[in-house]
């Protein structure tokens, strides 16, 4: 067998030095190098503001913000084609395993069309790649949704691209209400993966969130994201507003591994409604500030969690998981991290026993909650 390519996914991609020669150069940054560097960034950008003649944009010019919302619109709507005709479910041959799948339309908090689809086990929604955990999850009687992300799979929005996780955020929580209210009484639990595990575990900050939860399950959590340059964290702030959906060329070149399993590497990114472009701008700097934010709030974590991380990631670090499991308030709290698995747990070869353990947690979770109620009761 041919030897693979390293491969990592745009979501795990870090935004690279715009200055190579500082890097080869020297590996620390004084106060003052840094700070002559982004004056004078600073300098040249209003310069050009200044000098730039006041002309009328020509028709051509006028015309190519309209040219690149049809482009966006035309990339959304064959995504979406795409993503709705992603086979569902095998069944096996006696009928086991059966399950009711769909695909509709969840419009957020900014009415962006976000892309669903949904497993219910046939007795009684994860996305695309995400379908063997369903399946795992319907043969333990649970239901399943899943939603994809503005800019990602089916959804609204130029692919890679977030223009703020905090809408993200947002729209989980807009989610969530719709889905208690489907299912009313029925225990809501979420997951997260790598910066979707950054976005649950703030938009279970909020107690109107946390109060539809029963809890979270987090793998491999961006909680301690660093930029491959600290001058890249400087910059990012500035760049994302003023070239927000600028893709950092090269940055995925010979990307970090994130799984040992080479078919399903393969098959991620095989998969076009997997974006493994380079970063865009915007995009990474949202990574950065969530979990920048994450990290000085660990302590006033309180909603039952369960964060499970491979000791060998490379993408987002495990410690970070062990500090959120040291520092949170939450008295309902378990880890476990895994001897050399890298970063994307469910595609690992193991990944019948991480789903087995993430059933596990929920079932013991479920009996505590019971616990907790009667004694309440009483």
């Amino acid at each position: 067998m041919a030897e693979m390519e390293e491969l990592t996914s745009g979501a795990s991609g870090r935004i690279i030095p715009l200055f190579k020669n500082i890097r080869q150069r020297s590996t620390v940054l004084s106060y003052d190098s840094l700070r002559r560097s982004l004056l004078f960034i600073q300098s040249i950008f209003f310069w050009f503001l200044l000098v730039l003649p006041r002309t009328k944009p020509s028709s051509s010019a006028a015309s190519s913000p309209a040219k690149r919302r049809r482009k966006e619109e035309e990339d959304t709507l064959r995504r979406r084609a795409l993503a709705q005709d992603f086979p569902m479910l095998d069944e096996t041959d006696d009928g086991a395993g059966r399950c009711e799948s769909a695909t509709s339309l969840f419009y957020g908090v900014r009415r962006n069309a976000l892309f669903v689809r949904s497993w219910f086990p046939v007795t009684g929604e994860l996305n695309g790649r995400y379908a063997d955990f369903a399946k795992q999850l319907n043969s333990c009687n649970f239901g399943v949704y899943a939603m994809d992300w503005i800019g990602h799979g089916g959804s609204d929005g130029l692919h890679g691209y977030v223009p703020s996780l905090d809408h993200v955020v947002a729209d989980t929580g807009a989610f969530l209400e719709e889905i208690k209210s489907e299912n009313p009484g029925i225990p809501c639990f979420l997951f997260g993966h790598s910066t979707g595990g950054a976005v649950a575990l703030k938009a279970a900050s909020y107690p109107h969130i946390e109060q539809l939860l029963e809890g979270i399950i987090l793998t491999s959590p961006a909680l301690r994201v660093k930029p491959s340059h600290p001058i890249v964290g400087a910059v990012a702030p500035f760049f994302s507003l003023v070239v927000p959906k600028y893709q950092f060329k090269g940055a995925n070149k010979k990307g970090i591994p994130v799984s040992r399993d080479p078919a399903a590497l393969l098959a991620k990114y095989s998969d076009p409604l997997v974006y493994t472009g380079p970063m865009r701008v915007r995009t990474g700097h949202e990574i950065l500030r969530i979990s920048s934010h994450l990290l000085r709030n660990l302590k006033s974590v309180t909603i039952p969690f369960f964060v499970l991380h491979g000791t060998a990631d490379k993408v987002t670090d495990p410690l970070a998981s062990q500090d959120l499991f040291n520092e949170a308030a939450s008295q309902f709290k378990d880890i476990k991290l895994y001897d050399g698995f890298l970063h994307d747990l469910l595609f690992e070869p193991e990944r019948e026993e991480v789903g087995k353990d993430i059933i596990d947690w929920i079932e013991k979770r479920l009996s505590a909650g019971s616990l907790e109620n009667v004694n309440s009761h009483w």
